[in-house]
């Protein structure tokens, strides 16, 4: 908020302070029309057309209803960005220069300025600046606009696959189809599986006037961003800061005794050139400075950009490391930059950003024979993180874009999604190929995520944007290609946070099923290959040496890093090679451990649900429309997708089935005689099963680090939502909690327990599983109980986990060495509590052992009382029988999470057993929630015995 207000400032007190400033195209008087005039809106900046017609109240809230499909004349026509200049133009000296600064257009548009035609663009990804002093000054027509005319992604999609030289993939799509792949721009923009395709267009980002004077030196204290230190007479276009171990690179293992180097890159824009021009950096913190550092000449001269480099050492012991939030401290300093163009220092430029010392490597090479003899693991390639040297089990889900329309995602969104994630014990985000580059602060991204991820302890898998398609290698693309690809990893380099590049989501499978289908399928095979087995992993490693680059976010592995041979099929048969993805819809073997990938490392699972009936009332308008299988509630169930745009989806019941499959095998099936209500418990039993399933899958994967696969890797699709309709999402729309994301704060947890069950020959395995780099001890008790709350048997076993491994401490076959003596499937369960000392902290966790479905088990019901206490406590208590799953709702308008009063870990749907009473706090975002202070009657609670009960 605060960078806002000084740019506001800024633009107030610039006449009074000369030529020399940044100043916020936020500020002008913009306006948007359609192309043929019929439509004109006042708008700002940033911003996209939906989201001015939605203010000047042309339409309603896209996400309203039906919404995305009635408001498709939108992505049909062009719309044109207008704003006059003069504000900011009028007091331009003779002397100064003016930068006309794009830090994101979405996506297709002709710029011009002052009636001068000066840039046709056509992605959304990358920066874009322009000199045009001298056409400010020498306006056509007395015109003093900047004007930003977007053309329709759609039409212009249509446009360039009619070009002969095009050629369309054999894959399918979801919704606009077959014209995404030769447009850069969110490809999600054009429908998903759990989206909707609005293709919006506009000035998405933050936007600048930068002024230069050859009579204005840069101020003496550093400036708080590269951007806000172009005062003088010169531009920061690009900063690139990357801190690695000298010798290292992406392709080999870090000596993590060597010095840290620290390198610095800056694209600079100059009034004034420089003969001798020197960069210095420091970290005061550490009370470390490199002295003047000699950097190549700068010329004179804004129409382009000149690079300039330099780097230095620190001992290796001298900083503390960076370490994600669950292995250490997320540690940060301070980095002040100054270059200057002479030796006097009176014309340079200085600013101050936040980085940390870490190395994150991929590990990709063949394990030893001795680790093979050693530690029994199957043959072939590693395929798991090291931070700082140690291999780390990553635990974590896939982000997809927070919102439809960038333009309004704010920060603190994105933060609550960032701390939710940290809150349940994850570690890494992967950045889906899909969606867009995160960016790095609000002042050039309109939010905060990596600095936000840097500064929580996260580490973020970023990936290039190609997704699920075959992309062409046409040279139009790959000109643009470049620069995006540069400029984004330049930016994302000073980010400890980052673990790694990906050039792609799911391509490699892709391009392998076409390559043995096709009879041309090998002419698809070579165009991947050279995108993305070449030109963008030579592009990637020429800008970072600190981080891996593959191929594709699943991927078969490399025969080769050096030079990089991808896999691709040339694989020996009982080894393991590269990561796994699991998607299967069948809910009747979703528990089937057979049908679980035995890989080094998962990096997609999952299954869709329901939002919540508090999401549904944000976007629903007719109370018929209150039902599972309504026209509207199913028009926003894109899985399986249209593949056109057909409306509503016409494979939507595919999806609705699946769902209700699953809730009818395993749950009792929500019927009630109130209708919202029943629809409600539809809703909440589609994220318990959702959960249920993830949680067992993390689980195995977990159980795998002490197995002969080492997996090291699992990471849950999906975090967080993009709108109120169905997906696979953990973190509803608005912010809510799924059931899914209080199961993996369990599953998560730096010691679990689980039981492993086999129902085909009646086995089961209890398992204390713990992701800790040195030896755990603790107890681990099972505990049996009737339905009716009786407890029937209770033992206590002692376990000790070695590094990254499990401990089974129960284990029998057939359910009569199983079950309490005399007791049947339906009428117990077995309650299982873990406690460990981790590091200086107590670690308990529960899961549960139901030895038949909840669909068939005796419930009894359990008279929940809830009893509200101070600061939004509230104690749970059956006064019934057990309480499956017992689950509070927080209020419409709050966002927030509930947290055990005693350990302070989120907490919400366990099973809540007479004489055990559970007391819970909801802890409210007072900046996101818009009921700040909720009437704690309106706080709900519910359980499976509600599927089917008032």
């Amino acid at each position: 908020m605060w960078l806002r207000e000084l740019l506001l400032t800024t633009v107030v007190l610039w006449p009074l302070y000369g030529a020399a400033d940044v100043l916020s195209l936020s500020d002008l008087n913009w306006s948007l029309k359609n192309e043929n005039g019929s439509v004109i809106v006042p708008a700002t900046v940033p911003s996209q057309a939906h989201l001015d017609l939605l203010a000047a109240g042309v339409i309603t809230e896209p996400l309203l209803g039906i919404n995305d499909f009635a408001q498709r004349w939108i992505v049909n026509d062009n719309w044109t960005y207008t704003a006059d200049l003069t504000p900011l133009t009028q007091h331009l000296s003779d002397d100064s220069a003016t930068l006309l600064v794009f830090y994101g257009l979405d996506t297709v548009a002709n710029v011009s300025v002052a009636g001068h035609s000066i840039a046709w663009v056509n992605n959304q990804f990358r920066q874009y600046v322009f000199d045009v002093t001298d056409l400010v000054s020498n306006p056509l027509n007395n015109n003093t606009n900047v004007t930003v005319a977007f053309e329709s992604a759609w039409l212009y999609g249509l446009n360039v696959t009619a070009r002969p030289d095009v050629e369309v993939s054999p894959s399918g799509d979801f919704e606009f189809p077959g014209v995404r792949q030769f447009i850069r721009k969110t490809q999600s923009d054009f429908g998903w599986d759990w989206g909707p395709a609005f293709v919006p267009s506009g000035i998405f980002k933050p936007a600048y006037l930068v002024t230069l004077s050859s009579n204005t030196t840069g101020d003496s204290a550093p400036a708080s961003h590269p951007l806000l230190a172009s005062t003088g007479s010169i531009f920061i276009e690009e900063s690139s800061l990357e801190i690695s171990k000298v010798g290292q690179k992406s392709i080999l293992t870090a000596n993590q005794n060597a010095d840290w180097q620290v390198n610095v890159t800056l694209a600079i824009r100059s009034l004034m050139g420089g003969d001798s021009p020197t960069l210095t950096i420091s970290i005061p913190e550490l009370n470390v400075t490199s002295g003047a550092l000699s950097v190549s000449s700068i010329p004179a001269g804004t129409i382009a950009p000149t690079f300039v480099s330099a780097n230095f050492t620190i001992p290796d012991g001298v900083p503390e490391r960076w370490f994600p939030h669950n292995l250490g401290t997320p540690r940060l300093y301070n980095f002040t930059i100054t270059l200057a163009l002479d030796g006097t220092g009176a014309r340079k430029a200085s600013f101050t950003t936040r980085s940390g010392f870490r190395t994150i490597e991929l590990v990709q090479t063949p394990y030893s024979q001795e680790e093979l003899d050693a530690r029994g693991i199957t043959p072939g390639d590693q395929w798991h993180f090291a931070v700082n040297g140690k291999a780390f089990y990553t635990l974590g889900t896939n982000i997809i874009p927070f919102d439809p329309f960038y333009a309004r995602m704010t920060s603190a969104q994105v933060r609550w999604v960032l701390e939710s994630a940290v809150r349940s014990g994850q570690n890494m985000l992967r950045v889906w190929g899909g969606g867009i580059y995160q960016p790095s602060d609000e002042l050039t991204g309109g939010y905060d995520f990596y600095s936000a991820c840097d500064e929580l302890g996260i580490f973020a898998w970023s990936e290039l944007i190609f997704s699920d398609a075959l992309y062409p290698i046409n040279d139009f693309l790959l000109e643009t290609i470049e620069p995006e690809v540069r400029q984004n990893v330049r930016r994302i380099n000073r980010h400890p946070s980052n673990a790694q590049w990906a050039g792609g989501n799911e391509i490699e499978a892709i391009v392998l099923a076409v390559n043995s289908t096709f009879a041309n399928g090998t002419h698809y095979l070579n165009e991947f290959q050279t995108l993305f087995g070449e030109f963008l992993h030579d592009i990637v490693l020429e800008e970072e040496s600190s981080v891996a680059y593959t191929d594709c976010s699943t991927t078969s592995g490399v025969l080769s890093l050096d030079p990089y041979e991808i896999r691709y099929n040339n694989k020996t048969d009982g080894s393991i090679y590269g990561n796994y993805e699991r998607y299967n819809y069948d809910a009747s073997v979703a528990f089937d451990y057979s049908t679980y990938p035995i890989s080094r490392f998962v990096n997609e699972f999952g299954f869709h649900s329901m939002p919540s009936f508090y999401s549904w009332e944000e976007v629903l308008l007719d109370p018929a429309d209150f039902a599972f299988n309504s026209t509207v509630v199913a028009s926003r169930d894109h899985h399986p997708p249209a593949g056109s745009l057909a409306f509503p989806n016409p494979n939507a019941p595919q999806g609705q089935g699946q769902m209700t499959t699953a809730v009818e095998l395993f749950l009792p099936t929500p019927n009630t005689a109130d209708a919202n209500q029943t629809f409600a418990q539809w809703c909440w039993s589609t994220q318990v099963f959702q959960s249920l399933n993830m949680v067992s899958e993390v689980a195995w994967y977990r159980r795998g680090a002490g197995l002969g696969e080492n997996n090291l890797g699992a990471l849950v699709w999906q975090l967080n939502d993009i709108w109120q309709g169905v997906s696979w999402s953990a973190i509803e729309y608005s912010g809510r909690w799924k059931v899914l994301q209080y199961g993996m704060t369990g599953v998560f947890a730096p010691v679990t327990v689980f039981p492993f069950w086999w129902a085909g020959n009646e086995t089961l395995e209890v398992v204390v599983i713990s992701d800790r780099w040195e030896t755990v001890e603790g107890q681990a008790q099972m505990t049996w109980y009737v339905w009716d709350g009786t407890e029937l048997n209770s033992s206590t076993v002692a376990f000790e986990v070695p590094t990254l491994n499990n401990s089974v401490v129960f284990q029998a076959s057939g359910l009569e060495n199983i079950l309490p003596a005399g007791k049947k499937a339906e009428d117990v369960f077995l309650l299982l509590n873990v406690t460990a000392q981790v590091g200086n902290r107590r670690v308990t966790q529960e899961q549960y052992f139901t030895p038949i479905s909840l669909a068939h088990a005796n419930l009894v019901d359990p008279l929940i009382a809830v009893t509200p206490g101070e600061n939004f406590t509230f104690t749970l208590s059956a006064r019934g029988g057990v309480a499956a799953y017992a689950w509070l709702d927080h209020p419409a308008g709050t966002v927030g999470y509930f947290a055990d009063n005693t350990t302070g870990v989120p907490s919400n749907g366990f099973f809540l057993i007479p004489g055990i009473d559970r007391t819970v706090q909801f802890i409210v975002n007072p900046a996101l929630s818009k009921v700040a202070d909720p009437d704690p009657a309106d706080f709900v609670v519910r359980s499976v015995w509600n599927n089917t009960h008032l």
